[in-house]
This record gives structure tokens, C-alpha cells and sequence, in this order.
């Protein structure tokens, strides 16, 4: 039993959490606890210097987000992990511990809004330039590398435009330039696509979102392959004395793990976005169900995309399940069980339709979330990308009447029940 490959529905309940050994709990305990006791003055030394493993202070490590950790890079099929305290967070100690001032980075211009304004304000105030890339195509990304550039960066499924990466020939992009490829896949999930296995070096998630499921928790997650090699020419930071740390190197000293021990290190040790004990007993507890109720969202979501696209009152629906998107043939090779349950779509009347919609809906609820149990709906342009300029917005495909969808499990033809009494409220507005 020892060497089997357990399926992905059974790690997603057992990786990472065996019955607890002192108490017998079966259910991960909750490690309540910021500080963590020394066997001796030579134990705390040596925890403190890295060359012995042990939990020292929860900024950096506690043994139940250490179970959530374990069992997300099983899903991913990640060498390792490291838990933060939400998705952006995640986002940001990835991109803080390969890029420094006068460095760049290429990314879709198709992502989240605080993704972008991350990248194009923050980091761009601290010296690190980006190149946001119009397209979907590997070769404009190509195109966009510069010297200075160390990591490219894109969705698996665009937030909201519906886009889907071509993880495979990013990667080879990437690789070609000796950089890593970062691919963000909250939406997906690990269960509708892995892209460590198309060739991404790095995954982060919002387990905020479909991981926890239940829009009480938040988190972040990285998940790193282990396979790419930091170059000393290209990553001189992974191959320098750490002097805080008694003159190691990351490369020297961990070999594979050189960015997740830096990344926990280094990145949690100075930006601190720690996880909860709480908070991980929340996402883990999540996690034991993503199977069952990402196969529901996306059943919910095909029935519903497809009426939608069938409405008159429709402009246009972008979800690449359905053959009229222009990512149908990506989507079928990259997420086969289908393209999550986020998608956007165009109501005719432009903007003040859209914004008529969703003050006329009963069951689906207005927040700024997606990945929840219950379907959600917002107005892109007026709320998740309002920071954006006018050309940002046309970049990542946020037109004016744009509205986003986060199909719920609830029945399928409730959702429809609601949407099709709100279309007729706003069509009438």
C-alpha cells in the first residue's frame, strides 16, 4: 500500500493529515499557537540557521498550515508548497523573491485587476518593470523579453475575460530564456488543471476562493515543480552568501527546494502575509470536497453558459466551453473536464443594462468574490477593475456592459430562473 499512487479525490481528503499521534484526533487539529518549544540551545540554533528542520515561529511555519501546504503541492503535483494569508500575497512573495529593482517581467494583460495593479504600481514603484502582453500567443510573449526579464506570468483561465493560457508554449518560451514560468490557477483548480504538468515552474492559487469554496477564508498558496535550475547568471541572488542566514546558498545548500526555502525564509520571514492555524483548518477542511463541487460548477455552468449564449437579450458569452469561444480547442486540451464556472458575458444596453442585471437578481448575490458554492455576480468595470485606465480595461477585455459570473451548485435551472427574471427587469429598465 506504501508505493501506491493514491487518485486525486482520495488526496484530496488524507494528503498531508494523518490522525494526530498524541490525541488520535482524526480531523486535522487546529495548532493554535505562535511559538513553538526548543528541545535545547543547540535545537533552537540550529532551527534558526536552517540546518535542521523544526517549527520556530508561525510567520514561518506551523504544523497544521503545513498539512494544507502538503496536501495542495499533492494536488498540484508540486514538489513543495507555501501558504500565505490570501491570494495577492501568494502572488507578491513569488515575485519578491526573483525580482529585484531594474528587473522585468512579462505578463497577460487578461488578469485580475489587483493583479495587474500589483505588478504595473506596486512593483513598478520598487524598480521592477512589466511588459503586459495583448494576446495569447507564446510568440508575442517571446517578443516581449528583454535581458532584464526574469519570469513570465499568465492565468490559466483569465479573470474575467474567460481567456486560456497556452501553458505548454509559454513554458517553452520561458525555458528558452531561461526564466520560470508563473501561472496563477485559481480558477481552474488542481482538479480541472495541473500546470506543472504542461511545463509551469510555479502555480499560485487564491484559496480564497474554489480551494476553501465556501467564502469564509481566506488564503494563498505556491506551489513550486522544483525543476527549474536558477542560473548564477540569471538568479546571482540564488548562488551569493546568505549572510543572515551563516554565509549558505540558496542553490548550494537546497538544491531543488532553493526556491521554497527562500521563499519561507526569506519572503514570510520579511513581508509576514503568514496563514492561520484557523484559516488553514478551513481551506484543508474545503479542499476534502473541491472534487465533487468543481464537477458541480461545471455542470451548472455548461447548462447555463449555453442558455445564455441561446438568449436573445445576449450580446455575447465568453466561456470556453461553449464551440463559438475562440479557445474552445485550447480549453478542450488543457481543462477536458471542462473550463471552471467563472465566465463573463455581454448584456445588450450596454453598462446601465448590465448594471440593471444584477440589481435585479434574487438568488445570485452582488459581492467582489468567485469560487463560492453560491452563484455570484459583479460588474467588472465599476468594481474588481475600476482601478484600471480605459486601455487596461480594453486589454484585458472588460467592455463597458461586461458582466462576470461565478456559477454556483445550487439547481441549475434556479440559477437560470433568476437570471432570466432579472434580464427581463433590465431590459425593461
Amino acid at each position: 500500500m506504501a508505493d501506491r499512487e493514491y487518485g486525486f479525490r482520495t488526496r484530496a481528503i488524507h494528503a498531508g493529515n494523518i490522525p494526530d499521534p498524541e490525541t488520535g484526533a482524526r480531523a486535522l487539529p487546529v495548532y493554535q499557537s505562535t511559538a513553538f518549544v526548543f528541545d535545547d540551545s543547540a535545537d533552537a540554533s540550529a532551527r534558526f540557521a536552517l540546518q535542521k528542520y523544526g517549527n520556530i515561529y508561525a510567520r514561518l511555519a506551523n504544523p497544521t498550515v503545513a498539512s494544507l501546504e502538503e496536501r495542495v503541492a499533492s494536488l498540484e503535483g508540486g514538489l513543495g508548497a507555501v501558504a500565505t494569508a490570501s491570494g495577492l500575497s501568494a502572488q507578491y512573495i513569488t515575485f519578491a523573491s526573483i525580482v529585484g529593482a531594474g528587473d522585468h517581467i512579462v505578463a497577460s494583460s487578461s488578469l485580475y485587476g489587483g493583479s495587474i495593479t500589483q505588478l504595473d504600481v506596486t512593483l513598478r514603484r520598487f524598480g521592477v518593470d512589466t511588459t503586459f502582453v495583448h494576446s495569447t500567443d507564446p510568440a508575442d510573449y517571446a517578443a516581449a523579453i528583454t535581458d532584464k526579464t526574469k519570469a513570465i506570468f499568465a492565468e490559466t483561465i483569465a479573470n474575467p475575460s474567460g481567456e486560456i493560457a497556452d501553458i505548454s508554449g509559454l513554458a517553452d518560451v520561458a525555458h528558452a530564456h531561461d526564466v520560470p514560468l508563473i501561472i496563477d490557477s485559481t480558477i481552474a483548480t488542481p482538479y480541472l488543471n495541473r500546470p506543472i504538468e504542461w511545463g509551469a515552474d510555479i502555480v499560485t492559487h487564491s484559496a480564497t476562493k474554489f480551494l476553501g469554496g465556501h467564502g469564509t477564508t481566506m488564503g494563498g498558496l505556491v506551489v513550486e515543480s522544483g525543476r527549474f535550475t536558477y542560473s548564477r547568471e540569471k538568479f546571482p541572488l540564488f548562488h551569493e552568501p546568505v549572510h543572515t542566514y551563516g554565509g549558505l546558498q540558496w542553490a548550494g545548500n537546497f538544491g531543488e527546494y532553493a526556491f521554497l526555502t527562500r521563499l519561507r525564509a526569506e519572503q514570510l520571514r520579511d513581508i509576514g502575509p503568514a496563514l492561520s492555524a484557523t484559516s488553514a483548518q478551513q481551506l484543508a477542511q474545503g479542499i476534502e470536497t473541491l472534487p465533487f463541487r468543481m464537477s458541480a460548477h461545471v455542470e451548472n455552468a455548461r447548462e447555463v453558459a449555453a442558455w445564455l449564449e441561446a438568449d436573445d437579450r445576449i450580446e455575447s458569452v465568453y466561456w470556453a466551453g461553449l464551440e463559438s469561444h475562440p479557445h474552445f480547442e485550447r480549453a478542450q486540451k488543457y481543462l477536458p473536464l471542462g473550463p471552471s464556472s467563472v465566465f463573463s458575458f455581454v448584456i445588450k444596453g450596454g453598462r446601465a443594462a448590465g448594471q440593471a442585471l444584477i440589481e435585479s437578481v434574487n438568488l445570485a448575490s452582488h459581492v467582489a468574490n468567485i469560487g463560492d458554492t453560491k452563484t455570484l455576480i459583479i460588474h467588472p468595470g465599476s468594481t474588481t477593475h475600476a482601478q484600471l485606465t480605459e486601455q487596461q480595461l480594453e486589454d484585458a477585455g472588460v467592455q463597458p456592459g461586461l458582466v462576470r459570473l461565478s456559477v454556483g451548485i445550487e439547481d441549475a435551472a434556479d440559477i437560470i430562473y433568476d437570471l432570466d427574471q432579472a434580464l427581463s427587469q433590465a431590459v425593461e429598465a
